[in-house]
């Protein structure tokens, strides 16, 4: 995903429509699918670089859990 402060894009949640999903993560990447099936979408990593990331294409919010992400500084 790109710097949403290069590209000016930052998912906006519209109650109803984007999903308000948000997960805790133990790792600073994390996969989403979107949740597969028919509401799915491709396969993308995310880098959590600082608290949360949020997938561009389902506005899903993954949230680093409390301790968690040194994953060997890799």
């Amino acid at each position: 995903m790109r710097d949403g402060s290069f590209t000016g894009y930052a998912p906006r949640l519209i109650p109803g429509v984007t999903a308000e999903e948000r997960i805790v993560a133990h790792a600073r990447v994390v996969a989403c699918d979107g949740g597969g099936g028919v509401a799915g979408h491709p396969t993308i990593y995310l880098r959590i670089d600082e608290a949360q990331v949020t997938c561009p294409y389902c506005s899903r919010t993954f949230v680093l859990a409390e301790g968690a992400g040194d994953d060997g500084h890799h």
